[in-house]
């Protein structure tokens, strides 16, 4: 018998679609490349929250139990505070995108999405502070960052240990246009200070920190140093600050992190394209069964 309809009159009627009883509208490619992805950034959550947990508990153990978190710069400057928080932020987010992928739940999938295009909107809100207002930027860092990092500096030994290595990379002393002298805003390194290290610098600003024949750090080599001119300083230590200095790293590599930043933002875009288009063909597939 032809499946061929026509109505009263003689005009003809399309037949049904039928398809196969396993037939779905869910692409396993899609369905699976966004578990696979998800499930990387999980596990470099876990590892994050992991690290940052355990470097807090550390630190938490050498302070006797006692941590100070009175403003939002002591949460910003507590580099294990800011891993565990990065890494529930990741974990949570990554582990909506996995189960919503593998479950095809489209509420965890809206959760996930609506997550990354913030996180875009964000990243895009920033980047384009950065380059359209440079020197905005400049003034803002040294304004509410500079001082209080200086005067932390020996309260938090992540930090310590983060500061050390930003000047010893960037080959840089303090922060601010003031260069090395920010450091007599530490109580340590004042030259009013009671201790030996009084008008001193870190030893991570010295040009030459290690001894060549022994390979021990010399801690005292920017002892004395603010006491100096630039000129006579500069024979010893770095003496530009370090803002000033990744301003101009960044402007002669512009181009590599503009290509870098393009690639993660256009990764994002794909990823959200992949959730909505997963969505899609849940929402479809269910309108099937009903």
């Amino acid at each position: 018998m032809s499946n061929h309809r026509y109505h009263h009159g003689g005009s003809y009627m399309h037949p049904r679609m039928s398809y196969p009883h396993h037939f779905t509208y869910v692409s396993s490619c899609v369905k699976y490349m966004i578990f696979l992805l998800n499930f990387l950034f999980w596990l470099f959550g876990g590892l994050l929250l992991a690290i940052g947990v355990y470097a807090f508990m550390d630190k938490l153990k050498d302070g006797n139990g006692w941590l100070r978190l009175d403003t939002v710069y002591d949460v910003i400057f507590n580099i294990s505070l800011v891993m565990i928080i990065a890494g529930c932020v990741i974990f949570v987010v990554s582990f909506a995108g996995c189960l919503g992928a593998l479950r095809e739940n489209t509420c965890l999938l809206k959760f996930y999405s609506m997550c990354l295009l913030m996180f875009f909107i964000m990243e895009m809100t920033l980047a384009i502070i950065c380059f359209v207002f440079p020197q905005y930027m400049n003034s803002f860092l040294e304004s509410q960052f500079a001082e209080k990092i200086i005067h932390s500096y020996r309260d938090d030994s992540d930090l310590q240990n983060f500061i050390d290595f930003a000047q010893q990379e960037f080959k840089c002393c303090g922060l601010s246009n003031a260069g090395y002298q920010d450091w007599s805003k530490n109580e340590y390194f004042n030259c009013s200070s009671p201790s030996v290290e009084k008008c001193g610098v870190p030893y991570s600003c010295c040009i030459n920190a290690t001894d060549i024949s022994s390979g021990l750090v010399n801690i005292m080599c920017g002892y004395g140093v603010q006491e100096h001119s630039v000129a006579a300083a500069s024979k010893r230590i770095w003496t530009s600050g370090c803002i000033e200095i990744v301003r101009v790293w960044v402007e002669r590599n512009l181009y590599v992190i503009a290509g870098v930043a393009l690639g993660v933002a256009l990764l994002q875009l794909f990823v959200i394209y992949l959730a909505k288009t997963l969505e899609g063909q849940i929402d479809l597939q269910k309108s099937r069964w009903s």
